[in-house]
């Protein structure tokens, strides 16, 4: 309560601005004049005059009865750093001895209509001048500052310019002001703000501000400047939100700046640059502060004071606001000054008066309008709050140092050159004509001989410094600029930014560093896809495709894994593959090579059993040496599955298919022999050349070497022209690298799976041909159910291996090998085992002729 107490009574001085009617203090001369042997002109706005009702006054059509006065306490500071410049120059017995240096200072009104008024008056020294005439005024003045408003420069300039009289500007740099051609009278003390856009990028960029918003005059300062931000933003992914060019003319209650600045408020930007100087942008600062708009960053240049727009809520708009300000030297001796400043020290001075008068409680004397001695004591311009008041050395009060000291060297220089040619004697005035300063002038700022250590070239500066400034205004009225970063850019030194995050203050609406973006970050994993029609700002994040990895932020593409890594989850990061095979230890092919040598030794078992019993009819019936090379088959193709499991090499690799197409081809030309057999077998009572030719000449017997041949010239060429390999099968499981052994040429593969299936054919046709002959040990039925098994094996394996990779489709091919045999083994063998072992009745002689009922 104390403090919201102390608060409302430091602004209570506002209030008495706006509704005293003390005639003392509303009574202002627009100018006052301290003498010197040679006085230097200055032409600031202190004071405005505006209209309440409107009311037009009888006498002057153009003017009005009722004018009310309004002082620009803050402006006050021009006045204060040319009188200390001054002091210090006359103080200082090395330069310009013997020569005193006055100032005559003049108020120039904010309307252009007015501006020329003051400059007459100070050209002339006559209350209503005219242009050609300068009766009684007899000072000595080599030159005029004025500023900061470039326009009201401008306008100044033409006339000083009919007089070739020395003006510099104090205000920020302007191209236009820079042209000699116009103004070859007129130099600019600020350095030439070229680097500005640079420094604001820089800014955005280290906070990560890609979505941000301007705010410019709408003149060629606002296009130059909008010119060099757009290229610097663009060239390092920055998108303009949106951009307001605001009219010099639009005060704050204009609609046109109404309807802005719903627009701006509504912007999803929180981050918002705002470039101009005092004058083109005044409108702007006060309706954003009577707004209260406390959820917006706002990035500002120096050329005008945030807090000359104080309210009078606890709040306050431009608190948390980053100011880029030129960087120059702390004028200690300057804040010094300003405490020694007081009415009485400068009787002349008729503004120091109206200071102490609103926030001293001094009272005016009703006769002649000074001061009485009731003032507080130890009365002081650095008690004043600092949002009224900062007794600190402005940028602009810096450019009027500078340029008064800039004079002073000139005159100093012309002095000792009109000594050296015709000294003046019996202590005469300086006497010369403004013009003649003009050579000097340009040596001495180009020399520099200024305070700072600013070098300028032809009147531009070199090495820019800017300091970023964080202003400190909550609770509203604490008007604080708080120092937190740096950046410079000189040939020396080349680039240098600096900011320190934690000493600064955020606007009431964000508790961290806030962000200012279209679209949030794409984190890792996802990529940026651009929204159609809108600012490459604005984009959705897309996941990543499969095997693809983006492990930063925003990132435009997504990038491809190696074939021997592969995304992870996150789809961040690329992880070593396992190397992968179907392996014994694994439960596929653990199963697989228990049933492989389980058969294996069934079939051993079964060949013991034909050996054991080779002289029973049922082993003799149909060609006993066939079931021996078909169970030795049987039983070696059993084991050649094993080829399949575990790591393959080069040998196994020729070995699997080789192995398994001969294997098969000699499996299956013996059934095509065994059911060839028992059609001659069945034959044997009929009286035919040919069918007794077969049985002596054993022809079936040379079928399996036939047919075995043909197979090995297949694989012989398979094996020349393109042999199986080991491949690395890197897609069918994800997260392994599957060692497979690659088929080399396809065609010789279906060529030898397709002889194989033929042969199957073959041997059922010839089995169902005999399928219904009448005998006990007939085993036509039997083989061909067996081609059939083998034939719709095969048949099926050939689309499954087409659709399956890695293990599941070597698990494949094993499964059908060891499915082939099982059936041959099965179907063949199985009913003659059963009447071998179990119905040995069954196994005689009697039977081969007969068939049992």
């Amino acid at each position: 309560m104390f403090r919201i107490f102390t608060f409302v009574f430091l602004y209570f001085p506002i209030f008495m601005c706006a509704f005293t009617d003390n005639e003392c203090y509303v009574k202002s001369n627009d100018y006052f004049y301290h003498e010197g042997d040679v006085t230097i002109g200055a032409l600031f706005p202190l004071h405005i005059l505006y209209t309440g009702n409107t009311l037009t006054d009888q006498s002057f059509p153009y003017n009005f009865q009722d004018y009310h006065i309004q002082y620009k306490f803050k402006n006050y500071l021009f006045v204060l750093a040319l009188v200390f410049a001054i002091e210090e120059i006359n103080r200082n017995p090395d330069l310009l001895p013997n020569i005193t240096i006055g100032y005559d200072i003049y108020n120039i009104p904010f309307t252009e209509k007015n501006i020329l008024y003051s400059a007459f008056l100070w050209r002339t020294g006559i209350s209503h001048p005219l242009p050609n005439c300068d009766c009684g005024h007899k000072r000595t003045s080599p030159a005029v500052l004025t500023g900061p408003s470039w326009s009201a420069s401008a306008h100044i300039g033409t006339f000083l310019q009919l007089y070739k009289i020395p003006q510099l500007t104090f205000g920020p740099f302007d191209s236009i002001l820079n042209d000699r051609a116009q103004f070859n009278s007129l130099y600019q003390m600020a350095p030439e703000d070229t680097s500005l856009p640079f420094a604001i990028v820089f800014l955005l960029l280290h906070f990560s501000w890609s979505w941000v918003g301007l705010i410019l005059p709408d003149d060629h300062r606002g296009t130059q400047i909008l010119s060099d931000l757009r290229e610097n933003m663009e060239s390092h992914g920055i998108c303009i939100a949106f951009l307001k060019m605001i009219s010099g003319t639009w005060n704050a209650f204009s609609n046109a700046l109404w309807k802005s600045m719903e627009k701006i408020e509504e912007s999803s930007a929180n981050v918002i640059v705002i470039y101009g100087d005092i004058i083109s942008v005044q409108g702007l600062m006060l309706h954003i502060t009577q707004l209260l708009v406390t959820w917006k960053v706002w990035v500002l240049n120096s050329s005008w004071d945030v807090d000359s727009h104080s309210d009078y809520f606890m709040v306050e708009s431009f608190h948390g606001s980053l100011i880029f300000s030129y960087h120059h030297e702390e004028m200690v001796e300057f804040m010094n000054f300003v405490q020694t400043v007081n009415p009485y020290k400068y009787p002349e001075d008729n503004y120091l008066p109206k200071f102490w008068h609103l926030f001293f409680k001094c009272s005016f004397s009703k006769f002649d309008c000074q001061l009485l001695e009731n003032c507080q004591p130890n009365a002081s311009l650095d008690l004043l709050p600092r949002h009224l008041f900062d007794p600190a050395m402005s940028e602009e009060g810096y450019n009027i140092y500078n340029a008064v000291y800039a004079v002073a060297y000139s005159l100093h220089e012309m002095n000792l050159q009109q000594i050296q040619t015709q000294p003046y004697a019996n202590g005469e005035e300086m006497a010369f004509s403004p013009w003649q300063l003009h050579p000097f002038l340009k040596n001495t700022i180009m020399k520099s001989h200024v305070r700072g250590d600013t070098v300028t070239h032809g009147g531009r500066n070199l090495d820019a410094q800017y300091d970023i400034l964080n202003f400190w205004n909550f609770p509203s009225g604490l008007g604080l600029k708080v120092k937190v970063g740096t950046y410079s850019l000189s040939a020396q030194h080349s680039l240098h930014f600096s900011i320190c995050e934690q000493m600064i203050q955020w606007p009431i609406g964000f508790t961290k560093i806030p962000q200012s973006v279209c679209s949030e970050s794409c984190r890792p994993g996802f990529r940026k896809a651009a929204q159609e029609g809108k600012a490459v700002c604005c984009f959705d994040c897309i996941p990543c495709a499969n095997n693809e990895i983006s492990n930063e932020t925003d990132m435009e593409q997504c990038v491809q894994c190696p074939e021997s890594h592969y995304a992870n989850s996150e789809k961040n990061h690329c992880l070593q593959k396992s190397v992968s095979f179907l392996a014994y230890e694994e439960p596929l092919g653990m199963a697989l090579t228990i049933i492989a040598l389980c058969f294996t030794l069934l079939t051993a078992v079964v060949l013991v059993v034909f050996v054991k019993h080779r002289d029973t009819p049922i082993v003799k019936a149909n060609n006993r040496t066939l079931s021996y090379i078909l169970l030795l088959t049987l039983f070696i193709s059993f084991l050649s599955s094993l080829l399949f499991i575990g790591q393959p090499n080069t040998t196994t690799c020729i070995l699997q298919q080789t192995a398994v197409g001969i294997l098969f081809t000699v499996a299956l030309s013996t059934v095509l022999a065994k059911a060839i057999t028992v059609v001659i077998a069945f034959k044997a009572t009929v009286p035919a050349r040919m069918v007794r030719w077969l049985m002596v000449s054993r022809a079936p017997n040379f079928i399996i070497p036939i047919c075995t041949l043909i197979q090995l010239i297949i694989c012989g060429i398979w094996l020349v022209t393109s042999p199986p390999f080991i491949d690395l099968d890197t897609h069918a499981e994800h997260g392994h690298i599957i060692i497979v052994c690659n088929m080399g040429s396809t065609v010789a593969f279906h060529t030898v799976l397709g002889y194989l299936c033929s042969l199957a054919l073959g041997s059922y046709t010839m089995a169902f041909l005999s399928r219904n002959l009448p005998d006990t040990f007939n085993e036509a039925k039997f083989l061909s159910f067996s081609m059939q098994i083998f034939f719709c094996v095969w048949i099926t394996f050939l689309p499954v291996y087409h659709s399956t990779k890695g293990k599941v489709m070597v698990a494949m091919e094993v499964f059908c090998i060891l499915a082939s045999n099982i059936a041959l083994l099965g179907l063949i063998f199985t009913p003659k085992c059963y009447i071998i072992l179990l119905r040995p009745e069954k196994n005689s002689y009697l039977g081969v002729r007969h068939k049992i009922i």
